[in-house]
């Protein structure tokens, strides 16, 4: 599996990257905005904090499609190996068959349905990022959505990857992974949840307790 962030936290990026198995990290227009600097600033320092390795993914803000293709030619250029995340709009579909043609790896993004998500898949989409959450949040039900859509692509589009997004708990996360997602991306919150659990820490706390009452040390 293919284990992401979702942010534009550097910070966060470089710490969480010391310990957990990362392939990189995706942003989109309102991550990148809320970090508060350029994007040309934000994206090489994310690659700085994966060690100059990892995928990262940076979004279209054009509604056209031949100005999503300008933009994304934009961002191959200055960006060697990013790929561009375009939204499952009408106009994102025609942009996504003629990056296809250019070469430029894509992941079809904003996914709400597993037919929306079929559709960018088949225009070429190596990626198609279903909103979890989002569709939770909206009263659908995101997992079986993913589920449905994680079919569709064995069945009809396997060139293309699921990777999950839009999560809240650890829980959403699990069940993507369970429906066979072969990847997911996390936010910071959501990955600090996974690892850092109440019990667990309890549970080294009266371990240590326990040793220095008997030995008078923390060391072995």
């Amino acid at each position: 599996m293919e284990l992401y962030l979702d942010t534009a936290d550097v910070a966060a990026v470089k710490r969480l990257a010391r310990v957990l198995p990362l392939q990189g990290v995706t942003t989109n227009p309102s991550i990148v905005a809320k970090a508060g600097k350029p994007l040309w600033d934000v994206l090489p320092a994310l690659q700085d904090a994966l060690g100059g390795e990892g995928k990262l993914f940076a979004q279209v803000i054009a509604n056209r499609a031949d100005e999503m293709v300008k933009e994304a030619q934009l961002l191959a250029t200055r960006v060697p190996g990013l790929i561009v995340k375009v939204p499952g709009t009408p106009e994102g579909l025609a942009a996504l068959k003629q990056l296809k043609i250019l070469g430029i790896s894509t992941l079809g993004t904003a996914v709400y349905g597993a037919a929306q998500g079929l559709l960018a898949a088949l225009a070429g989409a190596e990626y198609v990022a279903p909103y979890v959450n989002r569709l939770d949040a909206q009263g659908g039900d995101g997992i079986q959505m993913v589920q449905d859509l994680q079919q569709l692509l064995m069945l009809h589009a396997p060139g293309s990857k699921v990777l999950a997004a839009s999560f809240r708990t650890p829980h959403q996360a699990m069940s993507c992974l369970l429906a066979g997602c072969e990847a997911i991306t996390l936010p910071v919150d959501v990955a600090e949840q996974i690892l850092v659990t109440p019990a667990v820490t309890a549970a080294i706390e009266g371990f240590e307790k326990d040793w220095q009452g008997a030995f008078g040390t923390l060391t072995l």
